[in-house]
């Protein structure tokens, strides 16, 4: 399986996590929450727009409760990665890529996501980089796969009425054309994937070398051509795992997501107690909240994100300036406390990325074969 060098990726990851990227998301976040609380405050009175904030010690319970669920999300994903790596990485490993990934995705935009370096994060902790790039073409098809059979699952389950509050007009329109566009392209993104590393690889190689053929992504022709050969590898691999091995990481993968979708629950419980109903309304709108933002062109849908968020689920909120409150915890649990922990553990992974490559014996043809340091 083609890969690329260990140098290169040191070289370009110390290029990757520059400090702007870590502060360009917070700077569009909290921008766009103050933009929207001035708005707010030229139609209303600013004291109107907060009345009815009240912090109990149940709100506080339900916030905690919130860390808990993403707790959860990181347990699952955790989880899936020593079912992947057949245990080879210890959980404090295990939980380190899962940071790494996690802190990626919020420094990119959304469509990227953290699996784009998760080779390279799995490589650090003593994967062999050809096996670590089939492990996370593994967990992008498993991320998909969970979204194509649970949201269809979700959204029958729902009045269409309640899931895009069919009274918020155009917003509510747009936020379903956005979902059913990208829900499509995901399905066949995903039937892409099962079909190139599971099902028919080889055809899937084949197709993606002829469109590297054509004139006008030429630039892209070898990563399209490394693409079918790492989906060849990969499926040699997985067509080996028993059933076992698939309910443990599609439930890893579960587990996880559904995590993190609950932390939006525990907020309304804090802030507004619903019943059973329109707690599985609220779970359902985190669906295609997900979905949409997975086409997000800013780093980790830094301001879409609260925007949608205080608009979509504004109809079942008493004011803007609860939503927008809610909105603020919601990231904070679910996004800046890992832009948080990555710009923590990042100079540290670096720095320990580039000493093992620098200090690791160079090979010359001169090199006794005992000796051979594999790369």
């Amino acid at each position: 399986m083609s890969s690329p060098s260990i140098q290169s990726s040191v070289n370009y990851e110390k290029k990757y996590f520059s400090l702007w990227k870590v502060i360009l998301p917070v700077f569009i976040g909290v921008g766009v929450v103050v933009l929207m609380l001035w708005h707010e405050s030229h139609k209303d009175n600013l004291s109107e727009v907060w009345h009815g904030i009240h912090f109990t010690w149940r709100t506080w319970l339900c916030i905690g409760l919130g860390f808990i669920f993403m707790w959860g999300r990181d347990f699952g994903l955790t989880w899936r990665f020593r079912a992947l790596t057949d245990r080879q990485l210890s959980w404090l490993k295990a939980y380190k890529v899962d940071f790494l990934c996690e802190f990626t995705s919020c420094i990119t935009p959304s469509a990227v996501g953290g699996s784009s370096l998760g080779m390279v994060f799995l490589n650090s902790q003593g994967i062999e980089l050809g096996r670590a790039t089939t492990l996370m073409i593994t967990t992008l098809f498993l991320d998909e796969l969970f979204f194509v059979i649970a949201c269809p699952i979700v959204i029958l389950l729902t009045p269409a009425s309640e899931i895009f509050a069919s009274d918020a007009g155009d917003f509510s329109h747009g936020i379903k054309f956005t979902f059913w566009i990208v829900y499509a392209f995901l399905a066949a993104w995903t039937f892409i994937l099962f079909a190139g590393i599971i099902w028919r690889p080889e055809w899937i190689r084949k197709i993606l070398i002829k469109i590297s053929q054509w004139k006008w992504v030429k630039k892209w022709s070898s990563n399209l051509v490394e693409l079918g050969d790492n989906m060849v590898a990969t499926s040699k691999e997985l067509r080996k795992k028993p059933f076992r091995f698939w309910l443990e990481v599609f439930g890893g993968t579960a587990v996880s997501w559904t995590s993190r979708y609950l932390v939006v629950n525990a907020l309304f419980l804090g802030f507004i107690p619903t019943d059973d109903h329109w707690q599985w309304v609220i779970l359902a709108r985190q669906f295609v909240i997900w979905v949409v933002l997975m086409v997000s062109p800013t780093p980790g849908g830094s301001g879409i994100s609260e925007w949608i968020f205080s608009n979509y689920y504004g109809d079942l909120v008493p004011t803007v300036g609860m939503a927008l409150i809610m909105a603020v915890f919601w990231r904070i649990i679910s996004y800046y406390v890992y832009l948080g922990i990555g710009a923590a553990i990042v100079p540290g992974w670096l720095r320990e990325t580039y000493e093992r490559f620098h200090n690791k014996p160079k090979v010359t043809k001169d090199t006794p074969k005992e000796e051979t340091i594999e790369t």
